[in-house]
């Protein structure tokens, strides 16, 4: 028997485990680029460090979601963390010693980590019938709330730390985001008990009662052709990809205008403010407006936040088009998870969710280093209006398929 305050228990863990492994990622993306202009010397290979972060986590989102069907979530997700203090512990040394090479395989490191740390939101989700998985997934994500304020708030401290024991400013907020991982880990193995991958194998039988037994798996090909699958896929990965892309370039732009760590911090808060924070109320809304709408309206958002972007330099035009991007993504993030959660059946979720945030993941790598090489050659400008073109897709399919559906209501009725 499933109880409800052990649930609610287990997904305030992974609220309060997502909150540190967000503070560690943030702490270290938010100075990316920087590092990666200063140790390679190359403004082109600006956007090279978070590409890398991306394609190690691309490479690691299949498998890491095969190991926790297999294992369970909470030795997966423990172990993800642990990969976390490694990748930055490498980092900050490879910012120590000036060595480029070492600080990408640093980064390769922490993204495997932060891939297995993604499947959280579905472990979360799991555990609950379908009606609840939009809040559920969003009060997962909401544990960045806690990390959009304590990961950029360090930056600056950390880096004071560092040069005042003769270390390079850079080097701190890495060995604070290995500290960060490894209060994570410890919380995760200790008390993410039981199993959160067992309570939704639970709920999945008791959903299924009524159906056929042996029921096919269905391929990406045939998935592919659904609406809500098209739709799903494209707020999420799209969404990802437009939201690095800007993320990951702004530090650099404001860094060439001379803005100092502070106010790149404060932008960076912001825009992960922006990214986490609507959890309070944007599964509500996903549960209560349906997926369709809060991803077209996700897509409007990030479509402003282009705009605005590149209108001007100060901190705080910076600051509000960052919190629109990140807002924008929150509501395609969220609604896009439970979305493809409604799609897929048990049978096909962990092949499915692995799948997905292996593109996911990819994608963004390529959106990364797409916007290191569009900012050297061309500015900041191309990068927002690139990021505008590729959100109307999302938009789109999002009101296509709000149409479809009330058709098919009304027909019913």
């Amino acid at each position: 028997m499933i109880v409800p305050a052990t649930v609610r228990r287990l997904v305030w863990l992974l609220f309060f485990s997502a909150s540190l492994g967000s503070a560690g990622y943030i702490a270290g993306n938010t100075i990316a680029a920087i590092v990666g202009n200063s140790l390679s010397q190359t403004k082109g290979l600006a956007g090279l460090p978070g590409a890398i972060y991306m394609l190690g986590g691309a490479l690691a989102s299949y498998p890491a979601a095969r190991f926790m069907e297999y294992t369970g979530r909470r030795l997966g997700l423990s172990l993800g963390f642990v990969l976390g203090i490694v990748g930055a512990l490498l980092a900050g040394a490879a910012v120590m010693t000036a060595s480029f090479p070492l600080f990408l395989f640093g980064l390769a490191v922490m993204g495997a980590s932060r891939a297995a740390g993604d499947l959280a939101r579905y472990a979360a989700a799991e555990m609950y019938l379908t009606a609840e998985r939009g809040r559920a997934i969003s009060r997962v994500v909401l544990g960045g709330t806690v990390g959009a304020v304590l990961g950029p708030a360090i930056v600056g401290p950390m880096g004071e730390l560092a040069k005042s024991i003769g270390a390079p400013e850079l080097a701190g907020p890495w060995f604070a985001s290995a500290a960060l991982f490894a209060l994570g880990a410890l919380l995760l193995f200790l008390f993410l008990s039981p199993d959160p991958r067992d309570i939704g194998r639970h709920l999945a039988a008791q959903e299924t009662e009524q159906q056929p037994e042996n029921t096919p798996v269905r391929g990406w090909g045939e998935l592919l052709r659904l609406p809500a699958v098209q739709t799903a896929l494209a707020a999420m990965i799209l969404g990802q990809a437009v939201m690095v892309m800007l993320m990951t370039m702004t530090a650099l732009h404001m860094r060439g205008h001379q803005h100092s760590l502070g106010d790149i911090s404060i932008v960076i808060s912001l825009h992960t403010l922006g990214m986490f924070g609507p959890s309070l109320f944007s599964g509500q809304l996903v549960d209560r407006w349906g997926r369709a709408p809060v991803i077209g309206a996700g897509a409007a958002l990030t479509i402003l936040s282009c705009i605005l972007a590149p209108l001007s330099t100060e901190t705080w035009v910076m600051g509000t088009a960052l919190l629109l991007l990140g807002l924008g993504w929150n509501f395609c993030y969220v609604a896009g998870g439970a979305l493809l959660t409604d799609v897929l059946t048990p049978a096909e979720r962990n092949h499915g969710q692995g799948s997905t945030d292996l593109v996911i993941n990819l994608i963004s790598a390529s959106g990364s280093l797409g916007s290191g090489l569009l900012y050297a050659s061309a500015g900041f400008a191309l990068i927002a209006w690139v990021g505008l073109g590729l959100t109307l897709i999302p938009l789109l399919l999002a009101a296509s398929l709000a149409a479809r559906q009330r058709r098919e209501t009304f027909s019913i009725a």
